[in-house]
């Protein structure tokens, strides 16, 4: 598909330059003034944006700062193309938030160059809003064969992040557990509906057919290039296993376990425990603290159950803002 680009400047004569460099890779559309530029940007919305900054009545700084107010806008990526060279200037388009800064005389290479970098930064991004609306999508396909609600899922997501950013964790790769949590459970979707929705105690068998959800969810996930997936597909099949090696489906024990699977284990059982369930009550806190205090070493890690409890306040927070209706 051809990429759409915006070309605004109040002189004719820098368009037809600019329509001569870009014509023949991109679709172009021209503004010769910030209101016409807007105005064109809510009804066509355009992949980047070439911004002349002196212009009459609304300069280009202006369009750049009404664009990145609009939330539906604040998207596009806006490279002023402008004879103002001073850094001053370009630190002012910079941080109105503007991604580059082309001067004037341009050079063709140069437009075409910037042009295709942020291009492909665009495209970039948009695959990684769409894995990531997959990866949710397929986390809310899980919950219909489950007595568990969706409040859980975000309930749990959340507690998850907050638990990696205490233990370490970069903001980035705290956001990555966040968005792959989800997809703890994926692998129930696999399960029978006989076992999945048994009101009572699954027998010895039912329950072994139950502990294969793990690896069904990383079946499922299979094998991907894009760093998410893979990391939901460590949850999926590692949030059940046990810091003492007593867990399953592997028998992995201590450090064995993935960070991650270890974090969102303890923030699994720590949303369950506190949660109505159609077979049990919510526990209050006291008891659910009680609860994790004797399985440390057990079923949790220790480091990651001491994060747990420097960050309970954060939790619970969570859990009130996102509890069950």
């Amino acid at each position: 598909m051809q990429h759409t680009i915006l070309v605004v400047d109040d002189e004719p004569t820098n368009l037809r330059v600019l329509n001569q460099v870009l014509a023949n890779q991109y679709r172009l559309i021209f503004a010769k003034n910030g209101q016409e530029a807007l105005s064109l940007t809510e009804k066509n919305i355009p992949d980047l944006i070439l911004l002349d900054v002196m212009m009459p009545q609304m300069t280009g700084y202006q369009v750049c700062e009404t664009l990145k107010a609009d939330n539906s806008l604040k998207h596009i990526p806006v490279i002023f193309v402008t004879a103002l060279d001073d850094q001053d200037d370009e630190a002012k388009g910079l941080n109105l938030g503007a991604v580059d800064y082309i001067a004037k005389p341009i050079s063709a290479a140069v437009v075409r160059a910037r042009v295709k970098t942020h291009l492909s930064l665009v495209q970039a991004d948009e695959l990684r809003r769409t894995r990531l609306q997959i990866i949710q999508r397929l986390g809310r396909a899980a919950e219909y064969k489950d007595n568990e609600t969706g409040m859980h899922v975000m309930r749990m997501s959340h507690y998850s992040r907050i638990i990696a950013k205490g233990y370490g964790f970069s903001e980035i790769e705290a956001e990555n557990l966040f968005n792959a949590a989800p997809m703890h459970d994926i692998g129930k979707i696999g399960i029978p509906d006989s076992i999945m929705l048994k009101p009572g105690k699954l027998t010895k068998e039912e329950f072994a057919v139950m502990q294969q959800h793990p690896e069904i969810g990383a079946e499922i996930l299979g094998e991907s290039d894009s760093d998410l997936i893979e990391l939901a597909k460590v949850v999926s099949l590692t949030h059940h296993e046990k810091w003492d090696g007593s867990g399953y489906p592997r028998g992995l024990k201590g450090q064995n376990i993935p960070i991650e699977g270890r974090i969102v284990a303890l923030a699994d059982v720590f949303d369950a425990l506190t949660s109505v369930r159609p077979y049990k009550d919510a526990w209050p806190l006291d008891k659910t603290l009680a609860f994790i205090d004797e399985q440390t070493g057990k079923h949790f890690d220790p480091e990651v159950v001491s994060v747990f409890k420097l960050k309970l306040d954060e939790l619970l927070v969570v859990k009130e803002r996102w509890k069950d209706e």
